[in-house]
C-alpha cells in the first residue's frame, strides 16, 4: 500500500496559499488519474483511490493538526512507513527547490511536526517543496498563509515538478 498525503488547510480561504502546495500537488496528480473523492469523517480526510494499493489523501484537519488524519489513514489502511509520502511546503528551501527525503525531522514545520508526533516516528518519505523565506518584517506564520506572489506559471511549474516526483514514487 502506498499513500501520498498532501498537507494543506481545508477551505477556499487558503486554497492558493503557500501552505497549501501539498493540496495543489494532489490536485495536479488527479489530472492524470481518474479518482473520485471520498470524504471520510472517521479518518478526517478526503481520500482518492487510484487503485486498491495507491491512495491520495488531503487531511481535513488544519495544517497544525495534520498528524491526526495521517495517523488514522495509516492505521486504517495498514500503511508501512516506507509506503507513506508526505508532500509539504518548506521555507528553508529556495522557491522552486524540491527535495525527496526519508526519515528527517520537522525543521519547525508544524504540520510535519504533527505527523511525526502522531505516528511516533519520522521514518516516512517526504517531498519538501521550496517556497522561499518571507521578506524582512513578515512572520513565517503569516507568509505561509499568503497566496504566492511569484508568477502563476512559475508556481504551476513547481507544482508540476513536485507532482512528477510523487507520481514516480507511486510507480516504484
Amino acid at each position: 500500500m502506498k499513500v501520498v498525503v498532501g498537507l494543506g488547510n481545508p477551505g477556499q480561504t487558503y486554497a492558493k496559499s503557500r501552505h497549501n502546495i501539498g493540496f495543489m500537488v494532489i490536485d495536479q496528480i488527479l489530472k492524470t488519474y481518474v479518482a473520485s473523492p471520498h470524504a471520510s469523517k472517521k479518518l478526517q480526510a478526503i481520500i482518492y483511490f487510484l487503485d486498491k494499493n495507491r491512495l491520495l489523501v488531503k487531511p481535513q484537519t488544519f495544517m497544525n493538526a495534520s498528524g491526526k488524519a495521517v495517523n488514522r489513514v495509516v492505521n486504517f489502511y495498514k500503511v508501512k512507513p516506507a509506503g507513506l509520502l508526505v508532500v509539504h511546503d518548506d521555507v528553508d528551501l529556495e522557491f522552486g527547490e524540491i527535495k525527496h527525503q526519508f526519515g528527517r525531522g520537522s525543521a519547525g514545520h508544524k504540520g510535519v511536526e504533527s505527523v511525526i508526533e502522531s505516528l511516533g516516528s519520522d521514518q516516512f518519505n517526504r517531498v519538501r517543496i521550496g517556497i522561499g523565506r518571507p521578506p524582512a518584517g513578515v512572520e513565517v506564520e503569516d507568509f505561509v498563509l499568503q497566496n504566492f506572489s511569484e508568477n502563476p506559471q512559475e508556481v504551476q511549474n513547481l507544482v508540476d515538478r513536485a507532482s512528477e516526483v510523487a507520481v514516480n514514487w507511486l510507480k516504484e
